[in-house]
């Protein structure tokens, strides 16, 4: 993918001086009391800010939080908190700038955050109005939120098609470098880990990859719904009936061509979805009808633990158990040491994986770990996300 770096504009010393705009994304949890509850976006911030002050520039950042009405800001929608943070990141005063659409006072060498984008009339419609008189802010616009890229909103898509120079942060540009590297150029095999409760969010999903991967694990409440595709009894176990045919369909597209999608030989079940029910490991044709299904059994565990060690690439989005109960974590953690054991690129995303990454403490053994939710969920359905659609544009000229 051909985009403009930030990094290479500051190599070149072109960023030197200049008004630079970063679209960051410092949507972070905040408690009742609005304090920080996990920073991690906040942190993955950082690099491009600092990039941008090394070239002595006039900073200027800007994030949505949360989901605020347009034209009717309140005080829990601030990014004070955010502010505050990043000042301590950076070690420098971060001052908060609020009703910034009309001119921003910064000087180089200096930074500022943006009050909340999101509660500007029309930033959510991508207004071209709004979006023009935002670029003229800046000397070079940087986009470094992923999380945001299949948003096309007025400080992700607007802003990029009128600044001057647009750009990709290093945050941005590890993505796209990351998710090539997996999906467009990938070493084989290539193994996908899709996982969660149901088949219908993520149907688009394991129809891309039904094209792409050579084995395609299902986990969670999708696999129960391709349990029962291949003809196993799965108790009262969460499922979609009525989409067995779309799950056979998958099947059949992947042994086609020669690939797999990997069916459980053994499963862990209890009788109530709770922590403290007795679990029993089985034979996936032994399910019985009070049943519910709550993990893989280690057979299954071990047998695509082998696999993902001999992968060369690995994508992964979704446990493959209820991982946040003792007594169905262990397909989960067996998967994940897999992964982190692996000489496989790896790549992680959504919410629920990054989770059990830092249950198992595997944060360092993952080749790389999104951090966009939703928009890395477009990625594997094969989607263009529209602000790398516009940074490639301005590249081509």
């Amino acid at each position: 993918m051909h985009i403009l770096r930030f990094s290479d504009l500051c190599d070149q010393g072109q960023a030197r001086g200049q008004r630079v705009f970063i679209r960051a994304d410092l949507n972070t949890p905040l408690d009742q009391a609005g304090h920080i509850t996990e920073d991690t976006r906040i942190r993955a911030s950082v690099p491009c800010i600092r990039m941008a002050l090394a070239a002595d520039a006039a900073v200027m950042v800007c994030s949505h939080l949360g989901r605020p009405t347009e034209g009717q800001f309140r005080p829990e929608d601030s990014l004070a908190p955010v502010a505050a943070r990043l000042a301590e990141l950076l070690g420098r005063p971060v001052p908060l700038i609020a009703d910034w659409v009309d001119g921003v006072s910064v000087q180089p060498g200096e930074v500022v955050l943006l009050e909340n984008c999101r509660a500007n009339v029309g930033e959510k419609k991508n207004d071209p109005a709004l979006a023009r008189k935002m670029a003229q802010l800046c000397d070079i616009y940087v986009n470094d939120a992923f999380g945001t890229a299949h948003r096309a909103e007025a400080t992700t898509y607007g802003m990029a098609e009128y600044a001057k120079v647009a750009c990709a942060g290093p945050l941005l540009a590890a993505e796209i470098d990351a998710l090539t590297q997996a999906l467009t150029d990938p070493k084989r095999p290539l193994v996908a880990i899709v996982g969660g409760s149901k088949v219908s969010t993520k149907l688009t999903i394991l129809r891309s990859l039904a094209d792409k991967v050579d084995q395609l694990i299902v986990g969670g409440g999708i696999a129960n719904t391709f349990l029962l595709a291949a003809g196993l009894p799965i108790g009262k176990s969460l499922a979609e009936p009525d989409l067995v045919a779309e799950a056979r369909a998958v099947m059949d597209a992947m042994a086609a061509r020669g690939a797999q999608v990997p069916i459980p030989t053994d499963v862990v079940t209890a009788k109530a979805f709770a922590a403290d029910a007795p679990a029993s490991v089985k034979p996936a044709t032994e399910v019985q009808d009070d049943d519910l299904i709550l993990d893989i059994g280690p057979e299954t565990a071990a047998r695509l633990a082998a696999q993902l060690k001999a992968a060369g690439t690995i994508v992964w989005n979704g446990p493959v158990g209820v991982f946040e109960m003792d007594p169905f974590a262990g397909g989960t953690r067996v998967i994940a040491e897999a992964i982190a054991e692996s000489d496989a690129f790896s790549i992680a995303g959504g919410g629920d994986t990054l989770a059990a990454i830092a249950r198992f403490g595997i944060q360092d053994r993952v080749g790389y770990i999104s951090t966009g939710g939703g928009a890395f969920l477009e990625v594997l359905e094969g989607k263009q996300l529209p602000a790398l659609e516009i940074l490639q544009k301005r590249a081509a000229g």
